[in-house]
C-alpha cells in the first residue's frame, strides 16, 4: 500500500495528514497503540515543517506500508537546518519534536541541506489488530507462492 499528499505549507493540512494516514493503516489492520504512534509522528514532523521550512508553496508526505513495515517520508523545499537544534528547556513548550519522533519509531533519519530543504523518514516495524486484512491477505498469498 502506497499513498502521496502534496499539501500547502498551512496548519490546516495536518489533520488532512493524519486522517489519511490512521485510515489507510486502520483499514489494514494495525493495531490502534501502533497507529497512535505513527499519528504522533508524523504530526511531530509535518508541524517541523510548517514551521521551520521557510519556504512558501507545499510540502509532500508519501507512505508505504510493505513487509510489516511502515514509511513515512515527509519532504519541503525550503532552506534545510542550519544547525543542530539546542535542547529545549525543562519549561520549554517546543523544541522537542524530535525526540518524541525518535521514541514513537524503530528508526528515524532526518536529510537536510542548505537550499535543497529536508526530508524526514520514519520507519516503524507495525503491530496488527486481531483479524487484520493485511494478516489474512498474507496467510492466502503464502499456499500459493511456489
Amino acid at each position: 500500500m502506497r499513498f502521496s499528499l502534496a499539501l500547502p505549507r498551512d496548519a490546516l493540512s495536518i489533520p488532512v495528514v493524519r486522517r489519511v494516514t490512521g485510515e489507510a493503516l486502520r483499514g489494514l489492520g494495525v493495531s490502534e497503540d501502533c497507529v497512535d504512534d505513527l499519528l504522533v509522528a508524523i504530526s511531530e514532523a509535518c508541524t517541523n515543517v510548517i514551521k521551520h521550512a521557510r519556504a512558501n508553496g507545499d510540502y509532500e508526505v508519501t507512505g508505504q506500508v510493505d513487509g510489516g513495515t511502515c514509511q513515512l517520508r515527509i519532504v519541503d523545499w525550503g532552506r534545510g537546518l542550519r544547525a543542530a537544534p539546542p535542547e529545549p528547556g525543562a519549561l520549554s513548550e517546543s523544541g522537542r519534536g524530535i525526540k518524541i519522533m525518535r521514541a514513537l519509531v524503530d528508526d528515524l533519519d532526518i536529510d537536510s541541506a542548505p537550499d535543497r530543504g529536508t526530508v524526514v523518514h520514519l520507519r516503524k516495524r507495525l503491530t496488527w489488530s486481531d483479524g487484520a486484512r493485511m494478516r489474512r491477505l498474507d496467510r492466502n498469498l503464502i499456499p500459493n507462492a511456489g
